[in-house]
């Protein structure tokens, strides 16, 4: 649909002015909580760190070598890897990868010589022993990682799916997109055998739509709050996240977005921002977008993810976007960030990027454009034309040390921002995105290591959405009791082979693609029979009504169940000889033992009320960090940790006690 454009100072100056706003607001309420707030509370309105190893811009120690990574002892070596029974080492198992390189990120596992038993859809062992397959996958010579997550995608349609597939990718989630309806989304592709993981978020634009309102317009303060109930039934209805794409839609405002932030805030879920500008012409820049994000990181407390940085929000300004949003991190907020490894953007050119000004901003002219699928380089007449029909153009417009400076920032992860459709009317990066990150940027330009890349590609993309979808605590590593989602690769041949002109070519050097422990690709090509993926969603557990108390050296104190484990409120430890320190800025909090009972109010916790992981820590005088649970503005440890620091867990009758 071609919309009617307007001058480009009134298009640019009315979200600038937003920029502004928000970061004042956001400002006045970080002073507020810093300055003013009680430092011994639990946080109560504050996210998490970030799922990102480091906040650090900086650059990660950079490989390209083909040889694992040594790692700090050989006994933490061995630790890394299982030491099976006789029992295990005599079973034969559905699949064993024998022989490969296995890459681990989450552990840092880089190793030669291994071997991957793979069972009822699971890894059961990773091992320097001889194991016994039904089916035996000769990795000799080849990296075995995690099958990779693209969270930068969309609906995964039956085409382009097995080009994600002939590109490592095991799990696809639309989070630039999306669904404003997921109650008929994943039952959809459910019913269609989807071959790939599956999942959403909540697509803002797509549920404004409506309303009718134009590009331009500016929903109403009842129209938002419909689109605040609908985005809360979707994230019950299992969306990860909330997406918004502000420079497709400038007229979305603060007030438009701030509730939703706060919404995402309450169900620790993350939103995702395609920024409001993507170049460096006054008004409204690359920084003003940062600003803008920032600020409503800031005032909410949400979860901030900025898609691909290197071609909005960074483009001409990389060193100085990555770090504000470095600053943000080790300021506190939960900031994330990805790229797509290519030096050109495509989309639509009757979307708002192409409105007046746009060869001045992204400093190309018309030859610089050319339509996806085709040889064909654009000029005025051509333009004019294409822009009424729609057609998608990609735009050499993006510095290649843009890429490469962003590839390096620790808080950077790897996502394509497009599947291939019918008629391939795309990007490259629909099929080449992941194999060009590991064969361009490691192997041939030693930009970042393997084992850094692999963790962009796999184990960040997880830990970004996993706190509320716990089918992502499963994937990205390859571990003991984790999905058998697994790529196993020739690093010395893997590269993407996809063009502008033909985005439909798979990469080459994939070897081989499990999904859900099936082979969906091996060396007689794709298998469309094998369709493994399972939908991944967010899942929310309130506090239930009757929750049970537990015995603590003759007090009672309120219990809570989550997922398998118990916890009480830390408040409770002040009874037992420990005083709690906490600190509102890193969202952490001290125990140390020692002190003197002192008289600990313990409220019940409230039924209804969400019980979410929003990373907030737990440090011990041992050295020993844990993560405690948030129950409202409460924060709940759990009992394994105090089982650790010397409690005997015990029973009574029913009731579970602690002395």
């Amino acid at each position: 649909m071609t919309y009617s454009q307007q001058k480009p100072d009134k298009r640019r100056m009315f979200p600038f002015l937003i920029a502004i706003t928000v970061l004042i607001v956001a400002g006045g309420i970080w002073a507020a909580n810093s300055l003013f707030g009680d430092q011994n509370a639990s946080p109560l309105s504050s996210s998490g760190p970030s799922g990102a190893e480091s906040t650090s811009g900086g650059n990660p120690q950079a490989s390209g070598s083909g040889n694992p990574t040594p790692t700090a002892k050989a006994a933490d070596a061995e630790a890394m890897i299982d030491q099976p029974t006789a029992s295990e080492l005599g079973k034969t198992y559905d699949i064993v990868i024998s022989n490969g390189r296995v890459v681990n990120p989450e552990t840092k596992l880089d190793r030669e010589g291994l071997n991957v038993a793979v069972q009822d859809g699971k890894v059961v062992l990773v091992t320097d022993k001889k194991l016994q397959g039904k089916r035996t996958i000769d990795a000799t010579g080849l990296v075995v990682a995690p099958g990779f997550i693209d969270n930068l995608s969309y609906d995964p349609n039956p085409l382009g799916v097995w080009n994600k597939i002939a590109d490592g990718v095991t799990t696809n989630i639309a989070m630039h997109g999306g669904t404003s309806s997921p109650e008929k989304w994943y039952p959809y592709y459910v019913k269609n055998r989807t071959p790939v993981n599956f999942g959403a978020s909540f697509f803002y634009t797509q549920a404004r739509n409506q309303f009718k309102l134009s590009r331009y317009d500016t929903a109403k303060p009842e129209q938002v709050q419909t689109l605040v109930d609908q985005a809360e039934k979707a994230l019950n209805n299992g969306v990860l996240g909330i997406s918004f794409s502000l420079e497709y839609v400038p007229g979305v405002n603060d007030k438009e977005i701030l509730p939703l932030m706060k919404l995402a805030h309450e169900y620790n879920v993350p939103v995702y921002f395609h920024a409001r500008y993507s170049d460096m012409e006054e008004p409204g820049t690359n920084i003003d977008a940062l600003n803008e994000l920032i600020g409503y990181a800031r005032a909410s407390g949400a979860a901030v993810h900025i898609d691909h940085i290197n071609s909005t929000g960074g483009t001409f300004s990389m060193t100085q976007s990555l770090k504000m949003v470095a600053d943000a991190i080790a300021e506190g907020l939960d900031m994330t960030s990805c790229i797509y490894p290519y030096d050109y953007w495509g989309t639509y050119l009757n979307s708002a990027r192409f409105d007046e000004g746009w060869q001045k901003r992204f400093r190309i002219t018309y030859n610089d454009l050319q339509i996806a699928g085709t040889n064909e380089r654009l000029t005025a007449d051509t333009f004019r034309l294409y822009q009424k029909q729609g057609k998608l153009a990609v735009a050499y417009a993006i510095p290649k040390q843009d890429v490469i400076d962003s590839l390096k920032a620790t808080f950077v992860m790897i996502g394509s921002d497009a599947i291939l459709e019918p008629g391939y009317n795309n990007h490259p990066r629909a099929s080449g995105t992941f194999a060009r990150t590991v064969g361009l940027y490691v192997r041939e330009q030693q930009v970042i290591s393997l084992s850094d890349a692999i963790a962009k590609m796999s184990l960040m993309p997880a830990q970004r959405l996993e706190k509320q979808a716990p089918a992502l605590k499963k994937k990205g590593r390859i571990a003991k009791g984790m999905d058998a989602d697994i790529v196993v690769f020739d690093y010395d041949t893997i590269s993407d082979k996809s063009t502008v002109a033909k985005p439909e070519i798979v990469s080459a050097g994939i070897k081989y693609v499990l999904v859900n422990g099936q082979v969906a690709l091996d060396d007689k090509g794709l298998h469309k029979d094998i369709r493994a993926g399972q939908p991944i969603k967010s899942e929310f557990l309130r506090v239930k009504d009757g929750s049970s108390t537990l015995a603590w050296q003759g007090s009672s104190v309120p219990l809570l169940e989550y997922r398998g484990n118990n916890y009480v409120d830390i408040e409770s430890l002040k009874a037992h000889g420990y005083s709690v320190q906490w600190d509102k800025l890193k969202h952490a909090a001290t125990v140390t033992s020692g002190a003197k009972a002192a008289e600990a109010k313990v409220p019940n916790p409230k039924v209804g009320e969400l019980m979410l992981e929003r990373g907030y820590k737990l440090s011990w005088d041992d050295g020993a960090e844990t993560e405690m649970l948030s129950v409202g503005d409460r924060s709940y440890v759990a009992l394994a940790d105090l089982k650790a620091h010397g409690w005997e867990l015990g029973k009574n009758g029913s009731q579970l006690t602690l002395n």
